[in-house]
């Protein structure tokens, strides 16, 4: 059965992250996602090893690791965008498409005959979608941007990591490229909007998407606090801000994860921990207190768990259905029987390594399922394909693929 997405085409013009995220959802959904890419250079992505993907002969490749994870499933074609014959070419393309993702500079696609007003004249039902780092317009709508400095003026480096006053306190970004990550979830948002309304009006839509915006939204309580408080929201390391207890917390040979997220359950968890008084006391009896008093309770319960190991709390706390777990490498993720069950790496053919394990989409769909056909594409890999297909200009006479 085909993917949901099966009947839309995306012409893809992002490089790096956000766009090429948004545009691998699409692919995964079961879209026809052609990526377009320097003759000869590529996704900047492509360079950005080590690790690089080994051939059968454990051999590196130039597969880079950052690349294969962001597009899985698209078609590869490359193009010279400063070429007249070429931005022919993408014009005549996007006549067939039903979406274009597009992160360049503000004003750059418009150069070369490549903006939405130019895609929407050969066709008007496009949706087009726009990734920058500050959006279309405003004082620095011109400016580059990357995931990091966004984490950074977004706000979110000011939330995250531990205290100055405790060791190895001071800001720290999220470990994955979550910007980039987010802004491409709300590009497929955006995109599929887009896609439904047109359903009705029979327009295409142009859409404006910022980083900085994506991150501002992305403060989410931490800003609604600052908001309805005036306080000036800090970083808590592991501490959440509203619900409490919540934190990471040592035991005798580790460490647990404890996420009580209701009454109820701290009256299970304190009797978990020999303490169903605390349940009853005033001070921490509803979550208002006990975020009040943290002071006061975190300590205690620092105390109790330090007098198990970790395989006594996981199994105390599961019994009594209280939300906690271990703080899994990246390897144990993969070995976690939850994620083996649920079936979330995959080998997928890949032309120059035969197979390649990933990790896939986590979305589910009963009646449209879900059909991984191949890991990211080589360089150029589809550009006769395409070119055939649509009855675009060849590469050359001799039809050679210039990449």
């Amino acid at each position: 059965m085909a993917g949901p997405l099966s009947h839309i085409r995306v012409l893809d013009l992002s490089r790096i992250m956000a766009g090429p995220w948004s545009g691998q959802i699409l692919a995964d959904l079961g879209a026809d996602v052609i990526k377009v890419e320097r003759a000869g250079e590529g996704d900047d992505t492509r360079k950005w090893g080590p690790p690089w993907a080994t051939d059968a002969n454990g051999e590196p490749t130039r597969e880079a690791g950052y690349y294969l994870s962001v597009n899985r499933g698209k078609r590869s074609i490359t193009a010279d965008l400063s070429d007249p014959a070429d931005q022919q070419m993408l014009r005549d393309l996007a006549k067939h498409c039903d979406i274009v993702l597009e992160n360049f500079k503000v004003g750059t696609l418009q150069r070369y005959g490549l903006g939405p007003e130019d895609l929407h004249a050969v066709n008007p039902r496009l949706i087009y979608c726009s990734v920058t780092g500050f959006g279309q317009d405003g004082p620095r709508a011109a400016d580059v941007a990357y995931d990091f400095m966004i984490q950074a003026m977004g706000g979110l480096m000011s939330v995250t990591g531990a205290p100055d006053t405790e060791p190895g306190g001071g800001p720290q970004k999220v470990g994955a490229p979550i910007i980039d990550i987010m802004t491409g979830m709300y590009a497929t948002v955006a995109v599929l909007a887009a896609l439904a309304r047109r359903e009705q009006s029979g327009e295409g839509e142009y859409i404006d998407l910022a980083m900085l915006d994506v991150a501002t939204a992305m403060l989410a309580n931490q800003g609604m606090n600052h908001l309805l408080s005036g306080k000036v929201p800090t970083r808590a390391g592991n501490r959440h801000p509203n619900i409490q207890p919540q934190d990471v917390f040592a035991v005798a040979d580790g460490h647990i994860v404890l996420a009580v997220g209701n009454d109820e359950q701290f009256r299970r968890f304190a009797a978990c921990l020999g303490e169903p008084g605390w349940a009853d006391d005033p001070d921490y009896a509803t979550n208002a207190a006990r975020v009040k008093n943290l002071a006061r309770l975190h300590p205690m319960i620092s105390e109790r768990f330090l007098s198990q190991p970790l395989a006594h709390w996981l199994h105390a706390l599961g019994q009594a259905k209280v939300p906690c777990g271990p703080i899994n490498t990246v390897p144990m993720v993969f070995d976690e029987p939850q994620i083996r069950h649920r079936e979330m790496l995959r080998d997928l053919p890949h032309p120059l390594l035969g197979s390649l394990r990933q990790v896939v989409s986590p979305l589910r769909f009963s009646k449209a399922p879900l059909d991984y056909r191949a890991s990211a594409p080589l360089l150029g890999q589809h550009d006769a394909e395409v070119r055939a297909e649509f009855g675009l200009r060849p590469l050359g006479e001799t039809g050679e693929d210039r990449a």
